[in-house]
């Protein structure tokens, strides 16, 4: 390794930045004016020079203007290779303290000597020490960091993000790009034709970012090189975007597991023990600390150049390229964050964790900052999670406010990569006034759209809580079916996601389950969510822009994960004991490679683990989750003993494994091979279908000729039919789908659609199975069949 500098301050640099932050705010109208301008300089940025300029907004730290000796950098500068691949190592470090330039309630530094991170090379790390008012020496981490490759509650990374973005091999795709101009010129991307939901944890074998492009790479020279594809390789092909669950920094583990130890806390050379950040998680449990960074886990490099290096993969696909959707979480964050962060981020309790206070000018500021450094990575779309959670608090009225500003703000954040400056196309999921009781009656999933015209909602059969599975399903929900038929244009629509197949696996089976589904409550779940006359619907009948989820896709399984919960990890466990059941056969349990932690717990037999997790479950309820009384209450079984679950300290130590073991049940990998070819195939041509006519994105005109209900009296079956025309391929369309129930005889000429034509009809598609398809024929349709007649328009 190169020999370093010692970092010392530039006083001269330092304090142009303190009198820059002083202008800044004596000339703006608005404090949140002069937010935006400086939050663009907090964090740790190189100049071209080889300086690192560090800021930092610290409230905590304006009682120490008169002593500066009180607060310095800690830059910790390594004097050897970093195997980041490592599972563990120790490194030799040089510990060095840098002074700062108090400036009320920031600090400034330029700094020389600091290394600048690269995908070869590791740079240095930077926290801030501080003295509160009590003596004590207290660490303030940087929200706005770029990289954190030993977790979040470890010092930063300083980054060479210039270098980063300079060796991306897609520029030249953000040059081309095209959509609608705004008032300053600036361009929004249009939307996709359709979206994969993709988990970078479980979606690959490696469960990184590095494996999808690995994964991505292959599937590409495939189709250069005109080799045909198996059904496991199409499932992830056929998609105008993918959309990447949180890959923000989750958090890490209550009972403090370091990944960081450091033996000095005294300038010179040190050994720091470094250990990989093995946390599991679906991506949701973030503490918003270092968003703008990736998070450790999803990186195989611990490099955020993974990130770029994916989506530079899929912008340069062969045949057409394939935009790439991040999805971000700033509605909550986890109760976890007010020990990294300040208290003014936050504005009181939700059920999720932590508020944000969207409401103090800096925080509204670096929470659209977190959110701009990380779409300039190059994204194409943004997602934003429980849009219906910013809310802010108004102390006249004493009500909470959806603040709808703050989305505005966020959908007017342009992205610039290289020269290019432009704004992504942006989803918000929002089912206000969700999670009040009466939200599934009163949710119009429209409250955005209306504010702004050009975004699109998850819609109503895609938020939280579906169960395709149950027999009155698809009749219940008619009236929101017909809503998305008649203004569904800019929803998102689909049934199946992280949310809806993790909610999916918590019903009891008591529930009346179309049996007509499958044979075993598996087979059910997954043709529920993998449906083919629901796909049929979502891609050939009904506006908006469908989304799959690669889980359901390749009938896999899929649950909430997090491995970190030392308080309600026990509670969560508890709550999966029907998983067991929707999930998991006894032939998947039995194999080597699923629950090998729980296995050697003693729970040999999926009988056994699922007996164990309902006593669990009523457990919980009757103790009120009191581990103590939990505890004793598992003593008193008979097979206790065998367990060795005599302590809460084992319970929670079996939670963990629970989790581990589900994550890694839940990898696609372990389910592909099982895939059918012929429904694959299927699945393949609605996509094609599909993406040939962007028009079917647009609303069903029903007073212009267009049709959409369901056959009445229903006789034990839900038959869906509709007719739409297509100007812009000249063709009319007729469905016709078995959504649930029992087999029915359906004549298509004679279905009650006015001024059904009697002629020039073609099957366009037709699900697996379906035999003898004739438009004046009787069709026999059994439960998730349907097919799809075209005919071309007349005149």
């Amino acid at each position: 390794m190169a020999k370093t500098k010692q970092c010392t301050l530039n006083q001269t640099a330092s304090e142009a930045m303190a009198s820059w932050r002083q202008q800044v705010s004596q000339g703006a109208v608005e404090p949140f004016e002069a937010a935006q301008q400086i939050v663009r300089r907090l964090g740790a940025h190189f100049s071209e020079e080889g300086d690192c300029h560090l800021g930092f907004w610290a409230p905590e730290l304006s009682h120490l203007s008169e002593s500066p000796a009180q607060v310095y950098l800690e830059i910790f500068t390594p004097l050897e290779e970093v195997e980041f691949r490592a599972g563990q190592q120790n490194v030799s470090a040089r510990l060095e303290r840098v002074p700062v330039l108090l400036d009320g309630e920031f600090c400034w530094a330029v700094v020389g000597g600091m290394i600048a991170g690269q995908r070869e090379r590791c740079g240095s790390f930077y926290w801030l020490k501080y003295q509160d008012e009590h003596g004590l020496w207290q660490t303030l981490r940087d929200p706005l960091a770029y990289s954190l490759p030993f977790g979040a509650s470890s010092p930063a990374e300083a980054y060479d993000m210039a270098q980063l973005h300079s060796q991306r091999t897609d520029l030249s795709y953000f040059a081309q790009l095209t959509g609608k101009a705004g008032k300053d010129g600036i361009i929004t991307q249009t939307g996709p034709v359709n979206i994969l939901q993709l988990h970078p944890g479980t979606s690959t074998a490696q469960g990184t970012l590095e494996g999808l492009t690995e994964h991505y790479q292959k599937l590409a020279q495939k189709i250069t090189q005109k080799e045909p594809l198996t059904p496991a390789e199409s499932a992830y092909l056929g998609y105008d975007a993918v959309q990447l669950m949180p890959v923000e920094p989750t958090i890490e583990f209550e009972a403090g597991l370091a990944f960081w130890q450091c033996d000095s806390t005294e300038p010179g050379q040190c050994q720091i023990k470094l250990k990989a950040p093995d946390m599991t998680n679906w991506g949701y449990d973030v503490m918003t600390l270092g968003s703008p960074s990736v998070a450790a886990t999803v990186l195989g490099s611990k490099r955020p150049d993974e990130l770029v290096d994916l989506i530079a993969t899929l912008h340069t696909f062969p045949g057409q390229p394939i935009r790439v959707i991040f999805d971000i979480v700033y509605g909550h964050t986890d109760n976890q964050a007010p020990q990294y962060l300040s208290q003014v981020y936050f504005s009181g309790d939700n059920m999720y964790g932590k508020n944000l206070n969207y409401r103090h000018p800096l925080v509204r500021a670096i929470l659209l900052e977190m959110q701009r450094r990380k779409s300039n990575y190059g994204v194409d779309g943004v997602r934003v999670d429980g849009a219906q959670d910013f809310k802010i608090w108004d102390p006249i009225t004493e009500q909470l406010y959806h603040d709808d500003d703050y989305l505005k703000c966020m959908s007017d954040l342009p992205v610039e990569v290289g020269s290019n400056i432009f704004r992504p196309w942006m989803i918000f999921e929002d089912g206000r006034p969700w999670p009040r009781d009466d939200w599934e009656l009163s949710s119009t999933y429209r409250e955005v759209t209306r504010q702004q015209p050009d975004i699109v909602q998850w819609g109503p059969l895609t938020f939280a809580h579906n169960t395709p599975y149950l027999f009155t399903f698809w009749l219940s929900k008619w009236w929101r079916v017909r809503e998305i038929a008649e203004v569904g244009s800019h929803w998102i629509t689909g049934c199946a996601n992280h949310d809806t197949l993790r909610r999916g696996t918590q019903v009891d089976p008591k529930e009346p389950i179309n049996t007509y589904l499958g044979a075993t409550l598996p087979k059910i779940f997954r043709r529920a969510y993998n449906n083919p006359a629901s796909h049929l619907l979502d891609y050939a009948m009904l506006p908006g822009i469908p989304m799959e989820f690669i889980n359901a896709n390749v009938e896999a399984p899929w649950s909430f994960m997090r491995n970190i919960d030392d308080r309600y990890g026990v509670k969560v466990m508890a709550e999966e004991a029907w998983f067991t059941h929707w999930a998991i056969r006894s032939q998947d349990y039995q194999q080597p490679d699923h629950f090998k932690r729980i296995k050697q717990r003693g729970f040999t037999e999926l009988s056994e683990l699922r007996d164990f997790l309902h006593k669990l479950m009523a457990f919980v309820d009757i103790t009120a989750y009191d581990l103590k009384a939990i505890t004793q209450l598992i003593q008193a079984l008979p097979t206790s003993a065998d367990k060795k679950l005599d302590s809460t300290a084992a319970l929670k130590s079996l939670a963990r494994d629970w989790m581990d073991d589900v994550h890694d049940y839940c990898n696609v990998c372990h389910w592909l091979d099982d895939l059918d070819a012929e429904q694959s195939q299927y699945f393949s041509r609605l996509r094609d279908f599909r993406r040939a006519r962007p028009s079917l994105r647009n609303n069903l005109n029903l007073e212009q000729g267009d049709y959409f209900d369901y056959l009445h009296p229903s006789e034990g079956a839900v038959i869906y039919v509709g007719l739409r025309q297509l100007r812009d391929s000249n063709e009319q369309l007729l469905f016709i789908a078995n959504m649930a129930g029992a087999p029915r005889e359906v004549t298509p000429q004679n279905l009650p659609i006015p001024n059904l034509a009697q002629s020039g009809w073609q099957v366009a598609l037709n699900t697996p199975g379906l035999t003898h398809v004739d438009f004046s024929g009787p069709l026999y349709i059994s439960d998730s069949e349907g097919v799809l007649f075209s005919r071309t328009l007349v005149g």
